[in-house]
Order: structure tokens, then C-alpha cells, then sequence
């Protein structure tokens, strides 16, 4: 097991908490500012983390022209799907439709590693693939709330 293993576990559970707290907040905030609370108190998280490594003297931080556009892009992804979220759950998407949508986001994921990062099409991802975006599929037709 690499020393990967325990950041995708926290990353799991935060990202689960984040869709937890997003559909409580739903009903009780409007969508745009709603996404903005989010990523604000997500770049201020960020801040903080940033300027811990920098009175700890661990600063390491190192960035690319190509380094910022692809972190740009990432953050319009990440603040066009918090809002998506948002009006997912106000508009009387459940909960428990969440892991679906991700497991969509993870087959873009795996259909976008195997085209252009070169990562393996063996059999088994690929029927999680086609699992992924089957569960998907299958949202339209469950029973609402």
C-alpha cells in the first residue's frame, strides 16, 4: 500500500462531508452564494495551510505558467460543480444520488487517463467504467425523494 493510501482515504471523507454539508445548506442558501461561501472558506483553508508551512519553515511551494492555467481550469471546475450541486439538491436531488454523480466524475477520470495519460485499459476498469456510468444512467429513473 503506498504512502498515497491515507490522503485518498481523508480526501474520501472530506469529499463526502463536502456533499453532506452542501445538501443541508441547500434549502437554506441560495445557489451562486451558496458556491461562494464554499470555495471563499475553501481558498481561506488553503491560505492558512499555506501560511502554516511558511512560519514552519516547510515552504516548498513551486509553480508553472502551465502549473496556474491547469489550476485555473481546476477551479472553475470545482466552483461550476459546487453550483451544479447546489441546484442538484434545491431542486430535490437526494443524498444518496451523490455517489453516482461522482462515480460519473471518476469514469470521465479513468476514460481520461487511459486516452491521454496512457494508464491501462485492462478489463476490470473498464467495467468500472461501464458500471460508473450505468449507475449514472440509472439515476433518471429512480423513485424521487
Amino acid at each position: 500500500m503506498g504512502t498515497w493510501f491515507g490522503y485518498a482515504i481523508a480526501a474520501a471523507m472530506l469529499y463526502g462531508l463536502h456533499q453532506v454539508f452542501t445538501k443541508l445548506a441547500a434549502d437554506r442558501i441560495s445557489d451562486g452564494l451558496g458556491g461562494l461561501v464554499v470555495e471563499g472558506t475553501a481558498a481561506l483553508t488553503i491560505a492558512i495551510y499555506l501560511v502554516f508551512l511558511w512560519f514552519n519553515n516547510t515552504w516548498t511551494q513551486k509553480a508553472t505558467a502551465m502549473g496556474i492555467w491547469y489550476s485555473m481550469l481546476t477551479g472553475i471546475s470545482v466552483g461550476a460543480g459546487t453550483l451544479m450541486f447546489f441546484l442538484l439538491f434545491q431542486k430535490g436531488g437526494p443524498l444518496s444520488a451523490v455517489p453516482m454523480v461522482l462515480a460519473g466524475g471518476a469514469a470521465v477520470m479513468a476514460i481520461c487517463g487511459i486516452l491521454f495519460f496512457k494508464e491501462s485499459a485492462s478489463w476490470p476498469r473498464l467495467l468500472g467504467i461501464a458500471f460508473s456510468i450505468a449507475g449514472l444512467l440509472l439515476l433518471r429513473y429512480a423513485p424521487g425523494k
